[in-house]
């Protein structure tokens, strides 16, 4: 027996009966590591400075025959369930998926399948746990899909179009500019006819940035390096059609280079494409793509780049489009804008599927190949952040740290508010991901509210599923590990998120270019989905900084350079010296009639706070040219 694979809300009271007789039903079946143990030891070992085998690497070829499930114990997986009546669907050494009536089902996994009304939404579930043959309970890690919920995984952006819209418009009476208006820099323009908000002056905020300005303020134009010899995986849902176009066509118009033939590649299967009502659908993820593909190729210009879009936002396609790079070895480094919860209404994350994402990123580790994950637009992701939150789960049951980001095999990147003292981009300050708004008044001669709502933030904070990793126990303060988002302590130190930050907010957005269907247009964008493709671009640049060795699953260098000139340590001055918060007027012009005019305060994350040293809002801070030229010396 599998236990909790019945969930909870498969209830008695909520049953309707039997799933009718001719519905296709998908299901996964993850597999075991033929050595869980053996994996996550050397993955340590090879990926710690100091380890006698640090930076021994393995092929991918030597990792599959060493830890993963054997041809025979596949094959074993393959007869039970074809026996049963289903479908192999696809099949790798890290799952096999399956498809069949529900008759075929109850043969396979020993359970029938109802129909629940769960908040008024018909859906299906196993009506006991899941009962496998004896034969192969030492290859089965878990079965997952037997059970129909809405995803929870999303991309961790959105776009200042978007942030445009919503409540607040005034009729121009008094002066403000009726086209959208920024500074190049950050004080640049004086927002001239607007009502005093948290201080007596402002100004209005910043353009969206080019990755020429990204690349001037974190060092990467000083250390003279490209990405040249890396590869950076990309991973989506679905794909762009016009994703290679696009990204050539934003370089060029910001005075960089289009890609080189072949130095962009896609690994796409839109025939096997589904759950596209419940996922956005391609348009639904193609500003995402877009996003992601630009910032690595803004930052990394050299750096090949391969897009490798999941077929769904569902975990168990996420983690084959995962399993699939480091199965091939595509890349050196794996780029991920997306996260989800652990803990919602629909229940909790299974098992299984955190057992088989850990299983794929600890084969990357032994092979030198490391994950960067957003860790969220949510601040501490609680019912009380999604209440007026613009990127937040609504079916948070209380604040948490966001997954695959809280992995302690993965690399958290948080979000950042980043000030530029140029227009070149010279690094001026920078503060944690967080943002409150106001609405211009009707009349033009106040806020409302202010303070403003919570609207966006980076996330970050303890998580009450994982233990603290062995990276992290010297830097993270004990404060921080023994307590959960909850308030409760913790006995035991817990894995805290984010490892790392880079500019992600909403109002210091990066300028994103795309078609897909429309007419070619750019636009801002903001989320730690920015921060995600920032931080693996960089990662590219260090890669060449050592000839090419790979860096591998970063945690470990991370915190041994933690508290160094490797990374500047953000924090939140304002709020620890007890000033007003920074903010900045955001003008986004007339939209259908209106002028629509946001009061904005920076460095108001919810519930997560940037202070000196690691912090549950930016890590260890951002990283800084002497991170890259550390890393040729590792």
């Amino acid at each position: 027996m599998l236990t909790n694979t019945r969930p909870a809300w498969a209830t008695t009271a909520a049953d309707k009966g039997a799933v009718a007789p001719a519905t296709v039903v998908n299901a996964t079946v993850y597999l075991n590591s033929q050595d869980a143990a053996g994996l996550a030891a050397y993955a340590k070992a090879v990926s710690t400075v100091g380890s006698a085998s640090y930076g021994k690497f393995l092929t991918a070829d030597q990792a599959a025959k060493r830890f993963l499930a054997t041809p025979a114990q596949v094959q074993a997986v393959h007869g039970w369930l074809t026996s049963a009546g289903l479908t192999i669907t696809s099949s790798s050494a890290h799952a096999v998926s399956v498809s069949g009536n529900p008759a075929a089902i109850q043969r396979a996994f020993g359970t029938a399948l109802h129909q629940y009304t769960v908040k008024g939404q018909k859906v299906h579930a196993p009506t006991t746990n899941v009962v496998i043959p004896a034969s192969v309970s030492s290859i089965v890690m878990g079965v997952v899909g037997l059970s129909s919920a809405t995803p929870s995984v999303k991309p961790m952006s959105i776009s200042v179009k978007t942030a445009a819209q919503g409540e607040g418009a005034a009729v121009v009476k008094k002066g403000l500019p009726t086209v959208a208006t920024c500074s190049d820099y950050w004080g640049q323009k004086t927002a001239t006819g607007a009502p005093r908000g948290y201080t007596d002056k402002s100004t209005f905020d910043e353009c969206s940035f080019q990755p020429s300005q990204l690349r001037q303020a974190y060092g990467i134009t000083k250390s003279g390096l490209t990405g040249k010899g890396a590869t950076v995986a990309i991973v989506d849902a679905y794909a762009s059609s016009t994703m290679l176009a696009d990204a050539n066509k934003f370089s060029t118009s910001h005075g960089d280079k289009a890609f080189r033939a072949g130095q962009y590649t896609e690994v796409v299967t839109p025939a096997q494409w589904n759950s596209q009502a419940g996922c956005g659908g391609p348009a639904g993820w193609a500003g995402e793509e877009s996003l992601d593909v630009e910032m690595v190729h803004g930052l990394a210009p050299d750096a090949n780049v391969v897009y490798v879009g999941a077929n769904s936002c569902n975990d168990n396609d996420l983690s084959a489009a995962l399993a699939n790079i480091v199965d091939k070895h595509l890349a050196d480094v794996v780029s991920n804008s997306w996260d989800g919860l652990m803990h919602t209404t629909s229940g909790d994350e299974p098992a299984a599927t955190i057992a088989a994402y850990e299983q794929i990123f600890q084969q990357g580790a032994a092979e030198g190949i490391g994950f960067d994950f957003s860790a969220g637009d949510c601040g501490d992701n609680s019912p009380g952040a999604a209440a007026t939150g613009a990127n937040c789960d609504p079916t948070s049951t209380r604040a948490q740290a966001g997954y695959p980001s809280a992995d302690p095999w993965a690399t958290s990147v948080g979000g950042t508010a980043l000030g530029i003292k140029d227009k070149k981009g010279d690094y001026g300050f920078e503060t944690d991901m967080g943002t409150l708004r106001s609405a211009l008044t009707p009349d033009e001669k106040g806020w409302t509210p202010l303070p403003g709502h919570f609207y966006f933030g980076g996330g970050g904070g303890t998580s009450e599923d994982f233990a603290q990793p062995w990276y992290q126990g010297t830097v993270v303060p004990s404060a921080l590990s023994h307590t959960l988002m909850t308030g409760a302590p913790s006995k035991t130190a817990q894995r805290v998120t984010p490892d790392v930050a880079m500019n992600g907010d909403l109002y210091t957005s990066v300028l994103v270019g795309m078609s897909d269907g429309s007419p070619y247009s750019e636009g801002g964008y903001g989320g730690t989905s920015v921060s995600a493709p920032e931080f693996s671009a960089v990662q590219a640049d260090g890669i060449q900084a050592r000839h090419g060795r790979p860096i591998g699953f970063a945690n470990p260098e991370i915190y041994f350079k933690a508290g160094s000139k490797s990374f500047t340590d953000v924090v939140n001055k304002a709020s620890v010296l007890g000033q007003p918060p920074l903010n900045a007027v955001a003008d986004f012009g007339v939209i259908s009639g209106s002028l629509r005019v946001r009061l904005v305060a920076f460095g108001q994350d919810y519930g997560l706070t940037a202070t000196k040293g690691y912090d549950d809002a930016t890590g260890v801070g951002s990283p800084t040219e002497q991170y890259l030229k550390s890393l040729a010396n590792s």
